[in-house]
């Protein structure tokens, strides 16, 4: 068992290096900013650069995964968005910066649906929201060195983090696979396994994760421009508060999976424990709508920090039911499917939150992205009226685990 979360821990690195690629531009953003005479718009657009790619792209990774196996996708992934990471730092003009954000977009949109289809490969059915958690421990932490890249800005330049976040993506490919070698998974993934059919579940599943993932993009992308705009921050002053609210995601997803892997142990369907989990995260996220009236950043941040908690703690467990509906060998491309929408929203959230906030301010933002989860919750509920058969199913299935590991 050990062995097994030694190898999925080890992949999780991956996503410290895929979001502190993607974190690094609002942590340094004032610099750039500065010697490009951009605004908050022009931020949206980068932001909506990188969505836009990583929307477009990720049927096409998700199936690449699938088809030519973990290994092999991953590896050509990590080393397409780490050098679109390095290409940053010789950007010279805003097009440029556009260019470097789709070639990121592109290649990070493998990076969830691979460490989906590795928890899916390595880990036991309960264990997965665990391990997706553990995914999102790896977000976080690339979150949180996101904002000590402003230091490293503040004394080399805000190309140096770039260099630095692609030469660790690199570094990484020949980690993972020495890895792979010696270290087996539980579950086989056979290559070439056809797509997952797009029924009502998984339809269910993307919308509902638009729906969710709003707030969740809020707070990636929009923290450090938070405390800019809001509180007149500088960027090591905003450094001192930014890491919180990832650290406090990562916690987040850490009490959904266990949340979920605990009503399963009580016998409850797996589908049906998460959707339960799924529920309590959307009512926790309406503290969302409580940050525009905190009076000081530590206030700010601290509501912040409950509100991604919250967000966290739902996402892992949306982003695990692809796994009970359809397995490891397609994992890849039913993950993706998650991953599409998510892109899309950031496609069109981005830009605007961008002239929303120049325009009005956050409170309009914190409303409209703390309600939709609750109404991403009751979209998943009702496709999943009358899919008792295979909510039964996991639920057998789940008991033949738990006998296996007994005998």
């Amino acid at each position: 068992m050990r062995v097994r979360w030694a190898a999925a821990s080890i992949f999780v690195i991956s996503n410290v290096v895929n979001y502190l690629d993607r974190g690094i531009l609002a942590s340094v953003w004032p610099a750039i900013a500065a010697e490009f005479h951009l605004d908050e718009t022009h931020y949206g657009w980068l932001v909506m650069a990188l969505s836009l790619s990583y929307a477009l792209a990720s049927p096409f990774t998700g199936a690449m995964l699938d088809r030519l196996g973990l290994n092999r996708g991953i590896s050509l992934a990590v080393a397409v968005w780490s050098l679109a990471a390095g290409a940053t730092a010789v950007a010279g003009t805003f097009a440029q910066l556009l260019w470097c954000r789709l070639g990121l977009g592109a290649g990070e949109s493998a990076g969830i649906p691979a460490v989906g289809k590795a928890n899916a490969m390595y880990l036991k059915p309960k264990e997965r929201a665990v391990g997706a958690a553990l995914s999102q421990v790896g977000i976080s932490i690339g979150g949180m060195l996101a904002p000590v890249f402003a230091i490293i800005a503040v004394a080399h330049g805000w190309r140096a983090p770039f260099l630095i976040a692609g030469a660790a993506g690199l570094l990484w490919i020949p980690l993972w696979l020495f890895t792979s070698r010696r270290i087996r998974p539980e579950f086989d993934a056979p290559e070439g396994q056809p797509r997952p059919p797009l029924d009502r579940r998984l339809i269910a599943l993307v919308c509902a994760n638009v729906l969710w993932m709003g707030v969740y993009s809020l707070w990636t992308n929009w923290t450090p421009l938070y405390l800019f705009r809001v509180h007149h921050l500088s960027m090591q002053q905003a450094a001192r508060y930014s890491w919180a609210p990832p650290l406090f995601s990562s916690l987040g997803g850490f009490a959904g999976g266990w949340f979920s892997m605990r009503l399963i142990d009580t016998g409850m369907p797996a589908i049906a424990a998460r959707l339960r989990a799924i529920l309590f995260s959307a009512i926790g996220v309406l503290s969302t709508l409580l940050v525009p009236f905190t009076p000081t950043p530590l206030w700010s941040v601290a509501v912040i920090a409950i509100s991604f908690f919250c967000a966290t703690a739902g996402s892992v467990n949306i982003y695990t039911i692809p796994l009970d509906l359809y397995g490891a060998s397609r994992a890849g491309a039913a993950i993706a499917a998650l991953v599409f929408g998510y892109g899309l929203l950031q496609t069109v959230i981005s830009p605007a939150i961008g002239y929303m906030v120049k325009a009005h301010g956050y409170g309009i933002v914190c409303l409209l992205t703390g309600i939709a989860p609750l109404l991403g919750y009751l979209l998943l509920w009702r496709s999943d009226r009358g899919g008792h058969d295979a909510e039964e199913q996991q639920h057998a299935a789940y008991k033949e685990h738990r006998d296996r590991e007994q005998n």
